[in-house]
């Protein structure tokens, strides 16, 4: 028998399955991308909350032991020093749930995909 698998319909469907000390750390990463990219519409992509500006902007989950954020590879590229202490991949890096979130430091990678992301629609509609 396979597991059952749960689908989201929107980021507080995500949020509210999550146990509550995780929960308020998914609603402050929420909050601080709210707050960088206000114009972003909140979706649900690859069953994770997402933030969406002229394409995708930012990803994040929770995890048994992190809270994965997904700014994509430039995002990660761009900050690379101040991510050099966690732990990630080309386009992700995972933020320790028993160590205070980044939010400064998320809320910069937010802005500057948000930027990175009304570049590209600009150039696309001068085409």
């Amino acid at each position: 028998m396979e597991p059952v698998k749960i689908t989201y319909e929107s980021i507080d469907d995500y949020i509210t399955q999550a146990p509550l000390e995780i929960r308020k750390k998914l609603e402050a990463v929420r909050k601080v991308i709210h707050e960088a990219a206000p114009e972003a519409e909140e979706k649900i992509s690859y069953q994770m909350p997402t933030f969406f500006l002229h394409g995708n902007l930012v990803h994040f989950a929770a995890f048994k032991k992190h809270i994965g954020f997904y700014p994509a590879p430039s995002g990660i590229e761009a900050f690379q020093e101040e991510l050099a202490q966690y732990k990630g991949a080309k386009g992700s890096v995972q933020f320790p749930l028993d160590k205070p979130l980044p939010l400064d430091l998320i809320s910069r990678i937010v802005k500057f995909r948000a930027a990175e992301n009304r570049e590209k629609a600009a150039a696309k509609a001068k085409k």
